[in-house]
C-alpha cells in the first residue's frame, strides 16, 4: 500500500499547493481550466473505445471517463488510492490505473462487478502502471467491505448517485428485425438498488455511503461527486443539493461546486451530445407548453475530509 502523500490542489483551492507542473501541463493540454471542466470534447463512445470491453457498455449510467481522469490528476499523486463506492463497470478504477494510481471500487450489482473485473483485466493487459480491485457489496456499510489496510489511506473518492431507476440508455431504430424505436440498456437490474428508492431514501442511503467514505479517507482527502437535477412528473428533483446536504451530514466539508461539460465546445459553439430520448423528451415538453432546457453538464460537488 503506498504511503499517503500531500494532495494537489483543486482549481480554486487557493490555500493549498499548486498541482505538479507536469500534471498541470497535461490538464491544460486537455483543455481543462477553472471551475468549468471541458470534459465533453469527445463523445463517450470514442473515450471508451479500446479502453473498456464492449459488453460493459450496457451499463445504464456510466460516468464520462474524462471526469474521473481530470479529478484524479487534480487531487492525487501517482501511487495514491482512489475509491468509487458505486463503481458500476469501474470507470473510476480504470482511469486511476491508467494514471498510475491504485483504483478501488465497490459495486452492489453482481453483473456490473463482473463487467468491472473484465475491464480491470483488460487494462492490466494493456500494461498500465496502476493497480485495480473491485469488491461486491452494499456501500452503505463501506468500511466493513474494504480491508483494514485501506482505512485512512484513500486520497480521493469519485462517484455519482443514480438519477432514478431508468436512464436514457441506448436507442434502437426501426428495421427489418428491430421493430419500432425503443430503448435498451436503460434499467438498473436489482429492485433493491438505491435507484429504485424514493428521493428521501436515496438521500439517507447516500449519506450513509459518504459517511463510510469519510471513515476510509485520509485527512484532507477529497470526495468528488457528479450529479444533475432531473424532472419527475414536472417536479424538479435537486440531486446536487441532496449530495451537498448528504456530504455535510456525513461530516465532510464542502470545498467547491464546479461544472463538468458533457457537450463539446468548438470555436465558442456548443456541440450537443444528448441522447435521442433526451432530445425527444425536451421537444415533447416544449410542445405541451412546458419550456425546458437540454442539460449539457454535470454538477460537480467537491468535499473534503476534515
Amino acid at each position: 500500500m503506498p504511503n499517503p502523500t500531500s494532495h494537489t490542489a483543486g482549481p480554486h483551492d487557493f490555500g493549498s499547493p499548486h498541482p505538479d507542473p507536469s500534471d498541470l501541463a497535461a490538464l491544460l493540454a486537455d483543455g481543462y481550466l477553472g471551475s468549468v471542466w471541458l470534459t465533453g470534447q469527445a463523445p463517450s463512445r470514442d473515450l471508451r473505445r479500446g479502453r473498456y470491453t464492449p459488453e460493459s457498455m450496457k451499463h445504464p449510467g456510466k460516468m464520462l471517463p474524462t471526469i474521473p481522469r481530470y479529478a484524479i490528476r487534480t487531487y492525487t499523486n501517482p501511487g495514491d488510492v482512489v475509491l468509487d463506492p458505486m463503481a458500476g463497470i469501474g470507470t473510476t478504477i480504470i482511469e486511476a490505473m491508467r494514471l498510475g494510481r491504485h483504483g478501488i471500487g465497490v459495486e452492489y450489482e453482481a453483473e456490473w462487478v463482473a463487467k468491472a473485473a473484465d475491464n480491470i483485466r483488460h487494462t492490466v493487459q494493456a500494461g498500465v502502471p496502476g493497480r485495480g480491485e473491485i469488491y461486491h457489496g452494499d456501500s452503505t456499510a463501506l468500511p466493513s467491505l474494504l480491508p483494514a489496510s485501506l482505512h485512512g489511506q484513500v486520497a480521493l473518492v469519485i462517484t455519482s448517485p443514480p438519477y432514478g431507476s431508468s436512464t436514457h440508455g441506448h436507442v434502437r431504430t426501426p428495421g427489418p428485425r428491430r421493430g419500432k424505436v425503443r430503448k435498451i440498456n436503460h434499467k438498473y437490474g436489482s429492485v433493491s438498488n438505491l435507484a429504485y428508492r424514493s428521493h428521501g431514501e436515496l438521500a439517507d442511503g447516500f449519506t450513509e455511503i459518504l459517511a463510510g467514505c469519510r471513515a476510509v479517507l485520509r485527512p484532507g482527502g477529497h470526495v468528488v461527486v457528479t450529479a444533475r437535477p432531473y424532472r419527475r412528473h414536472g417536479e424538479l428533483i435537486d440531486i446536487p443539493g441532496m449530495v451537498v446536504a448528504a456530504g455535510v451530514n456525513a461530516g465532510l466539508e464542502l470545498v467547491e461546486e464546479c461544472i463538468a461539460l458533457i457537450c463539446g465546445v468548438r470555436d465558442g459553439v456548443i456541440i450537443p451530445r444528448a441522447s435521442f430520448f433526451q432530445q425527444k423528451n425536451i421537444r415533447d415538453a416544449i410542445a405541451t407548453g412546458d419550456p425546458q432546457w437540454l442539460v449539457q453538464h454535470e454538477d460537480v460537488v467537491i468535499l473534503r475530509a476534515l
